[in-house]
C-alpha cells in the first residue's frame, strides 16, 4: 500500500518487522498494569499499513484481535484514539458516522465535518465500508435522522458526484456566481438549492473562481453571505464545503482550535482530526493554525489534555513546530 498521503506527520517506520512490534505490544499487555508507552511508542509511529500488517501478525501468533486485547487493557479517550490508530481510514470514517447516527441525537458535525472534506473516491470507499460493517445502508440511516434541505446537501455529497476535474468554465463561474447572488443576497428567502446545486457538483478550481466572481457582483464573500441567508446545521454544512473547498488544512485547524477553546474539549472532534489526518495533512494543518491562531496546535494539545491521551496525540500532532 502506498503512502496516504506526502504531508502526513506519521511516516513508514524504517526496519519495521511486524513480528517484534507484537511481542512488545504482548508485553506491554501481560501481568498486572499495561505498559502504555510501549503502546504509544508503537502504534503512534506505524503508518496505517504498517499496522494492518501489526494486526495479522497478532492474530497469527496470538489466536486473537489485538483491538479487542487493547480494549480489555486501555480506558477512555487513549482507549478512543488507539482503537480509531488500528482501523483503515474508510473503516474508520464509517464507524464514526454510525457513533454519530445511534443512539438519541445526532452529531451533525461528524456528518458535516467527514462529508464534506472527503474526495469521490474517499466517500465511495467510507459508503461501501459503513453498508458492509453496520449491515444497513448509510443514505437510509442519514434520511431517517436528518431533514429538510440540510439532508439534501448529505445526501448529494454521498453520492459522490464532485467534478474532480480542475476545469474552469468562465462564462459558467459568472452564471454560478450571479445564481447564487440571486437565491441569496438579492431576493427575499433564499433559494437553497441553487446552493447545494453549485457547492456540491462543481470541482474546486471551477469554485473558486465563483468565490472571486461572487465577491466582485455582491461585496461580499461568500461565508459571509451564507452566515446572513442560512442557520443552523444548513449554514454549518455549506460553510464546511465551501472552507474545505478554499483549503482543507485550514478547514481542520478552525475545527481543532474550536474543538479545545473554551471551557471543556469537545473530544470526539479532536480524536476524529487527530487520528484521520495524522498521515495525509497533519504538517499543514499545523502550520495553518498557527497562521491563523499565533500558536502551535502542539501547545494546544498540551494545555488542554492530559495523561497518556496527550502523549499520544502529542505524537499524532508531530514536534512542537
Amino acid at each position: 500500500m502506498a503512502a496516504m498521503g506526502t504531508r502526513g506527520v506519521v511516516k513508514e517506520a524504517a526496519g519495521f518487522k511486524a513480528e517484534e512490534d507484537v511481542e512488545k505490544l504482548r508485553g506491554a499487555m501481560k501481568g498486572a498494569g499495561t505498559n502504555e508507552a510501549t503502546i504509544i511508542e508503537i502504534l503512534a509511529h506505524r503508518t496505517i499499513a504498517q499496522r494492518q500488517l501489526i494486526q495479522q501478525a497478532y492474530k497469527q501468533s496470538v489466536g486473537k484481535d489485538l483491538a479487542d486485547d487493547l480494549q480489555s487493557e486501555l480506558t477512555g479517550n487513549f482507549e478512543t484514539v488507539v482503537l480509531g490508530l488500528l482501523m483503515l481510514a474508510p473503516k474508520y470514517d464509517a464507524y464514526e458516522l454510525r457513533n454519530a447516527i445511534k443512539g438519541a441525537g445526532t452529531e451533525e458535525a461528524c456528518l458535516i465535518d467527514i462529508l464534506a472534506s472527503r474526495t469521490n473516491a474517499e466517500v465511495k470507499a467510507l459508503t461501501a465500508c459503513y453498508n458492509k460493517d453496520h449491515e444497513r445502508n448509510l443514505e437510509d440511516d442519514i434520511c431517517s435522522d436528518t431533514s429538510g434541505m440540510f439532508q439534501r446537501v448529505l445526501v448529494s455529497l454521498l453520492t459522490a458526484g464532485r467534478d474532480e476535474s480542475g476545469k474552469v468554465d468562465e462564462a459558467l463561474a459568472v452564471q454560478d456566481a450571479k445564481d447564487l447572488y440571486e437565491a441569496g443576497e438579492a431576493r427575499w428567502g433564499t433559494d437553497e438549492v441553487k446552493f447545494l446545486t453549485v457547492l456540491c457538483v462543481r470541482n474546486r478550481e471551477h469554485l473558486l473562481r465563483v468565490f472571486q466572481e461572487y465577491q466582485k457582483l455582491s461585496g461580499r464573500d461568500i461565508e459571509e453571505s451564507i452566515k446572513r441567508e442560512m442557520s443552523g446545521c444548513l449554514e454549518d454544512a455549506f460553510l464546511a464545503i465551501v472552507k474545505c473547498i478554499r483549503s482543507k488544512p485550514a478547514f481542520f485547524a478552525e475545527r481543532l482550535y474550536k474543538s479545545m477553546k473554551g471551557l471543556g474539549t469537545t473530544d470526539s472532534v479532536l480524536i476524529r482530526i487527530m487520528v484521520a489526518r495524522a498521515e495525509i495533512d497533519m504538517l499543514d494543518i499545523k502550520a495553518e493554525f498557527l497562521k491563523m491562531y499565533g500558536k502551535t496546535l502542539h501547545s494546544f494539545i498540551k494545555g488542554d489534555t492530559s495523561g497518556d491521551y496527550r502523549k499520544i496525540l502529542l505524537e499524532l500532532c508531530g514536534g512542537e513546530k
